[in-house]
Formats: C-alpha cells, sequence, structure tokens
C-alpha cells in the first residue's frame, strides 16, 4: 500500500488548494477572533474581576466594530476562494504521512535497534490523549484557549517525558515486589560509557545520557545479565536502567537515613536551566512554569517524580554521593509507591504520573482539529517521533453523507516504520459532530524481523466516537463499523497464510476517545458491546464496573485553572485523593446529576467518567507468543492545556525463547 506523503495527487491541485484557502483565511480568522472575544475562560473571567478600569470591555467595544467591518469585506474573497476549495476536496488524500528525514533531530529514533525476536520479549509502549486543539472560539467552549501556543507546548512536553530514559527500581522487600513508581516517570543522567557498578546493593545494568532537547542518547549493551526473574531488561528494551536495592525489612529506611540523603542531594547543585524558552506561550496561564512543575522536563524546578541527576565525569567520582542520590530517590519511590500498585491481586503496575512514560513508542491523539496547530504540534513530536500520520479525514461532501467542515482531528506518532495506513468516515454523525469527519484511523508498523526474514508486525488503530450525550444508538453502529472496518484491514494488508507466514503479529492495538464510559447507567449498550468480548481494556473489572484503581480521564473544564490542579505535580497530589477526585473530575451521570462537582461530598460511582480507552487483543497474534500489560498510567503532563488525562500502557510481548 502507497504511504499519502502530501494531500494531493500533484504540485498544480495543490496550489490551487492553497491559493483558494487563501482566500478563504482571513473571513475565518476573523470570525474565529470574533467569536472569541465573547466567550471567556474562567482564567480571564478571574483576571477581568480584578480590573477596576474594565479594560478589556473597552478593548471589546473598540474592537468589535473592527472586526465585523473586515469580516464583511473579506466574505467576497472567501466565497470565491470556497467554490474553488469545496470541489478540490474530491481528489484530496485522506491523511498526510511525514517521516523525519533528518534523523539527527530525533531523539527517540536513534535508540531503537532492530527486534530480531531472539530473546526472551520486547516491551512496546502506547499513549493516547485528547488535546482539544479546535478553532480557538470552540476550544472555548471547552474552558480552553489559544490553542495554536497550546500546540506547541503539548507537543514540547510529549516528546520530553518520552525522551527519559526508563529507569526500573526493584526494591527486595517480603512484602514489595512489584515496579516502582520510577519505572514511568524518573529520570537519571550518569554519563554515557559508564557502567561501573555503583555498589553491592544498587546495580546499572545499562548505561544511558540525558541532555535534553535536541540531544542525542547513548545507550549500551554491556552489563545486561541473563534475567532471573522478571524486572531484567528483555531484547530491544532501549535505553532502560535497572537498579535494584537490598532494603530492610518492608523496604523502608530509616528516618536518619532519610534525613541525610535528603541534605545531601540538596546539597548535589541546582538543576539545569532550562534549554528552551517560549515567550507566546509563557503570556497564557495554563502554559507557565512555575516551581514543582515537572510538566517540562527543562524547567528549573526539579519535581518529585524526576529521578536527581547523576553525572559521572572521567575523573574520579565520590561513589558514596552517587549511592545516596540513588537511595534518595528510592526512598521517595517507595513512600508514593503506594498509590501504584495498592491491589496485590493485579498482575501489572499502574499508577497516575506527572510524565509521558520514558520510552514512548505509539502516541494516538484526538481532537486535533486546526490544521495550523497540528502542524506546530507535528514540528515539535518529530523531535521524538520519526514518522507522523496527521490531517487524517475528508472535507465537503467527499467520503461521506453530510458536509464536513474540518478533519477527522486523529494524529498518530511513531518511532516505527508505518507499512500500511487506512481511514474510514463514520457516516451516522449527528449534531455538531456531523459537522467532522469523525471516524477511524488504521495503520501497521513494523517492529522487527526474525532470524528468517519474517517481519514482525503489528497494528494500531486510533478512533474518536459521537460526543454527544445520549446518543447510544449512534454510538453502538459507530462500534460495529470500527469492528469490521477492523477485520478488513487486517485481511488486506495481510500478506501471510498459515503455512507459510511471511510476517509474526505482535500486538493489536485499540484506543481513542470513545465518549462513553464503563459506569454510567446511560451507557449501558455501549458497555456490553461485542468489542469487548475480542478486545481486552485493563482498566474494566466487567460491564458496568471499572477495576478500583482505575480513575476518570474526563476533568471538570470548571476547574481547568485552580491552583491546586493546574500544575501536572499539583494535579497529580489531587487525583491521587478520593476528594480531590469528586472536586475535578467529571463522574459518571445521573438524573439528579449537575454540570459541575465542585464542592460535592456525596458518594459517586466510581472515580470518574473514563472515556479515554487503550484495548488490547491477542486475537490475530502469532500464536507461539504471549501479549500482556506490563504497565499503564494516567498521565497529568498536559495540566493546563486539554480537559482530557492522557493514557498510557505498555504490553510485554513474550516470545518463550531464552536469551543467547
Amino acid at each position: 500500500m502507497v504511504l499519502y506523503t502530501s494531500p494531493f495527487p500533484n504540485s498544480f491541485l495543490s496550489v490551487l488548494h492553497s491559493f483558494s484557502w487563501g482566500l478563504i483565511f482571513p473571513c475565518y480568522w476573523l470570525a474565529d477572533r470574533l467569536v472569541g472575544s465573547f466567550v471567556p475562560t474562567t482564567y480571564e473571567k478571574r483576571q477581568r474581576a480584578d480590573d477596576p478600569c474594565y479594560f478589556h470591555a473597552l478593548c471589546i467595544i473598540i474592537t468589535t466594530p473592527i472586526y465585523l467591518a473586515l469580516l464583511v469585506a473579506s466574505l467576497p474573497f472567501a466565497l470565491i476562494g470556497f467554490l474553488l476549495w469545496s470541489p478540490l476536496q474530491s481528489a484530496r488524500r485522506p491523511y498526510i504521512y511525514s517521516r523525519l528525514k533528518d534523523k539527527n533531530h530525533a531523539n527517540g529514533a536513534t535508540l531503537l535497534t532492530e527486534w530480531k525476536a531472539a530473546g526472551s520479549g520486547k516491551s512496546f509502549c502506547f499513549g493516547s490523549a485528547n488535546v482539544c486543539l479546535l478553532p480557538d472560539s470552540l476550544a472555548r467552549f471547552n474552558n480552553v484557549f489559544n490553542t495554536q501556543a497550546r500546540a506547541k507546548e503539548i507537543g514540547r512536553r510529549i516528546r520530553n517525558g518520552a525522551s527519559r530514559p526508563q529507569i526500573k527500581i526493584y526494591i527486595d522487600s517480603p512484602t514489595n515486589t512489584s515496579i516502582s513508581a520510577a519505572s514511568f516517570s524518573s529520570l537519571v543522567s550518569p554519563q554515557a560509557g559508564d557502567n561501573r557498578t555503583v555498589n553491592a546493593g544498587i546495580k546499572r545494568t545499562t548505561s544511558m545520557e540525558y541532555k535534553g532537547d535536541n540531544c542525542g542518547s547513548n545507550n549500551g549493551e554491556e552489563n545486561r545479565e541473563d534475567k532471573g526473574g522478571s524486572g531484567e531488561p528483555h531484547e530491544g528494551e532501549e535505553n532502560t536502567c535497572i537498579v535494584r536495592i537490598n532494603g530492610e525489612e518492608n523496604g523502608h529506611m530509616s528516618d536518619t537515613e532519610t534525613d541525610t540523603v535528603n541534605g545531601q542531594a540538596r546539597a548535589s547543585g541546582p538543576a539545569e536551566p532550562s534549554l528552551e524558552g517560549d515567550a507566546e506561550i509563557s503570556k497564557t496561564p495554563n502554559h507557565k512554569q512555575k516551581e514543582g512543575d515537572s510538566g517540562s522536563l527543562d524547567s528549573c524546578s526539579a519535581s518529585r517524580e524526576s529521578l536527581v541527576k547523576v553525572r559521572v565525569g572521567d575523573g574520579a567520582v565520590d561513589q558514596s554521593t552517587v549511592n545516596n542520590k540513588l537511595l534518595y530517590k528510592a526512598s521517595i519511590m517507595k513512600k508514593t509507591s503506594v498509590r501504584k500498585k495498592k491491589h496485590t491481586d493485579e498482575t501489572f503496575d499502574h499508577e497516575i504520573s506527572a510524565f509521558f512514560p520514558a520510552n514512548l513508542d505509539f502516541l494516538c491523539l484526538q481532537e486535533v482539529f486546526d490544521k495550523r496547530a497540528a502542524e506546530k504540534l507535528k514540528e515539535q513530536l518529530h523531535h521524538y517521533f520519526e514518522y507522523i500520520v496527521y490531517d487524517v479525514g475528508v472535507y465537503s461532501c467527499h467520503g461521506c453523507c453530510s458536509f464536513k467542515f474540518v478533519n477527522s482531528g486523529l494524529l498518530f506518532a511513531s518511532r516505527y516504520p508505518v507499512m500500511d495506513a487506512a481511514y474510514h468516515c463514520y457516516p451516522n454523525g449527528r449534531g455538531m459532530d456531523s459537522l467532522a469527519s469523525k471516524g477511524a484511523l488504521f495503520l501497521k508498523v513494523q517492529v522487527g524481523s526474525t532470524p528468517q526474514d519474517q517481519r514482525i508486525v503489528g497494528y494500531i488503530s486510533c478512533t474518536h466516537l459521537q460526543a454527544i450525550a445520549g446518543d447510544t444508538t449512534v454510538r453502538c453502529e459507530q462500534l460495529d463499523m470500527l469492528q469490521d472496518w477492523l477485520s478488513e484491514f487486517r485481511k488486506s494488508t495481510s500478506s501471510s497464510s498459515t503455512a507459510n507466514p511471511e510476517e509474526l503479529v505482535a500486538f493489536d492495538v485499540l484506543c481513542g476517545d470513545l465518549n462513553f464510559d464503563n459506569c454510567s447507567s446511560e451507557d449501558k449498550l455501549e458497555q456490553q458491546h461485542s468489542l469487548f468480548t475480542h478486545y481486552k481494556d485493563p482498566c474494566r473489572a466487567g460491564p458496568g464496573e471499572d477495576k478500583p484503581w482505575a480513575i476518570g480521564t474526563l476533568l471538570d473544564p470548571e476547574g481547568l485553572y485552580d491552583e491546586e490542579v493546574c500544575t501536572p505535580d499539583n494535579l497529580q497530589k489531587v487525583l491521587e485523593s478520593e476528594e480531590g477526585r469528586k472536586g475535578y473530575l467529571v463522574y459518571p451521570t445521573s438524573k439528579n446529576h449537575s454540570s459541575s462537582q465542585k464542592g460535592r461530598k456525596a458518594s459517586l460511582k466510581g472515580n470518574g467518567r473514563r472515556i479515554d480507552y487503550m484495548l488490547y487483543t491477542e486475537e490475530g497474534v502469532y500464536l507461539e507468543w504471549k501479549v500482556e500489560v506490563e504497565e499503564f498510567s494516567f498521565i497529568t503532563q498536559l495540566a493546563g492545556l486539554t480537559d482530557h488525562l492522557p493514557v498510557a500502557m505498555r504490553l510485554m510481548v513474550s516470545t518463550g525463547e531464552d536469551d543467547p
């Protein structure tokens, strides 16, 4: 299958499309600005309440007539442009595939090594987020604004979080055998090439270096030992550091030891200064870096989710300082890891994390509707992801029953090459949703090859369902279509036969904003859909019931700019408590459900509305391999930038073979 690298088949149509859009854009921009000036966010309302001179009201009185006059003047040009633009959409391709040509700018791509399926297995990490990148006037109805600046900051935070080395800390304790919270959200920086043993109780099996944005990362294969149990690096597990701590009883450190390492860590020197600034972003409250904000790893203040950085030079190093820094972080993680795996009957680790997971392999985004914002987001993501599929969808009347003003809002980013891609539009959208070409994006990626030159591939699907409450029937119909399209895509892109397999399937993942939760009484039909008999939901205990540790992913828009939740660390702390979740998450609907949960203390079902899903299936996967969830996290790194919580899942593909 040919991947489309441009929206039109020839340059003439591309130029004509650019010309027509150039005629439309002034009218579109003026209308967006005009409507946006009358839809303030809660942050702007608070600012205006403190303005005794009513300066903003005066600005609206002056600018509104100007905007109206310019809008009327631009209408004839917009009409001509529309008459050119609309028929061109019949020749437009359903997506744009972008591949980074200069790999020196892709931190993530340089870390990959070819997986040969010769070891015991490999893990793959998937992320999904609804980023609400609508035209500014429409985004304001979700209480977010400044779409262009948000797009750039969202991309920067994602790549900064994902490009961190993955640290796994294991504490030998009779009561705690899980990976500590450092697995998803920790950072350490020993100098590349240093593979010395830290001490008898702490072992680093892979060297790595984190230098921030636009810097390569070095990782070595030295000091990898045969796995005697879980927690050792698997073949192809990139940029991973294993730290094993022989703790005391129950894995706790004494107060004296904690105070000592705390003091030594504080005396180790200031954190590295910011690598990158953005004056435009800093003007808006939801992009402002505050003390303790871990949203960007280049902030001057270290987050509690960041491991103390350790720099080992060529000269002599005080080993006690290195040991104490690692032990300091281990003690913190021991205290905070309670939130990660409270339920010992669970087979995988789970947490609320202030960072996107390290070594993120695949990213699926929804609501990237604004084209200019999509370009800014793509530019930032290309610093980590080599392959991106964006501007997915159809426009005008082409391919769908009703007129489409915006695309599907789907965006896919990958560290692995995309082999095939396909898009389908849901034809049954209603209301405002019918104006967008919401649908499903299907992708096939190559993640390695066997010694027999068989390709190892994976399937990833991303979708966004009908959003209007009460449209249960519409969403069920869309789920039916989604299953049919999934089956068709697998059949059309498979080049294997049972007798002579040319490729082996490692995983099949489905993610996106499904716009229904697993606890609301109004969503019973969706909860019982046959999709969940084929795909597994790690957060789901059964129809109508989530697992106790699962939390909602839909934030209450009214509270986005509250000081308690406006930074990743603050939002993480709030969501760790039941009272905090009741204050800032939207809960499953009922007849007595109010639009805002603020201050509500009544008993509510579940832990919030979880409408963003990460599903996987073992059907169609190579029979001799086993797919298991290794980690699952709810992410707060985009606090203040969107009204959804991103989710991430790490899958372990076990081949059943021993390391050579």
